[in-house]
């Protein structure tokens, strides 16, 4: 094999993206990596105070960055999960399982300090193996 693998960026609404200088998602070869994705809609922080359903919109936003690259859910193969309180480990897991139960990617759930909204409880990550190199 010569040379790099095509790199494709996507951007989303997010105004964070231009601020901090990074793209939603990045396909490199066979990887997509989506970014750190919060549960906003319309970018506001939604479920606030629930973590389950913080998860939930957090993993729809990040599956949604997977779109542009005819991706969905059975193509994920890492997921990652910061949370603010270890208390919602569980309603978190809970989430996931519901989204990825039959995919079963890798996955890593990590207590942080706080996001850089206080409402926010759960920010996630997911990779994503498209099997081409497009």
């Amino acid at each position: 094999m010569t040379g790099t693998p095509a790199v494709r960026r996507e951007q989303s609404d997010s105004p964070l993206e231009e601020t901090i200088g990074f793209a939603r998602a990045v396909a490199a070869g066979d990887t997509v990596l989506v970014a750190g994705t919060m549960p906003l809609v319309d970018g506001a922080v939604r479920g606030e105070g629930s973590p389950y359903e913080q998860t939930l919109l957090a993993f729809g936003n990040a599956l949604a960055a997977l779109e542009p690259f005819g991706l969905g859910p059975d193509s994920v193969i890492r997921t990652r999960m910061y949370l603010s309180h270890a208390r919602d480990a569980d309603d978190a897991g809970r989430a996931h399982r519901e989204l990825f139960g039959d995919v079963r990617p890798v996955t890593t759930m990590v207590l942080v300090a706080g996001f850089m909204d206080s409402r926010v409880l759960v920010e996630v990550e997911i990779e994503a193996f498209r099997g081409d190199t497009e």
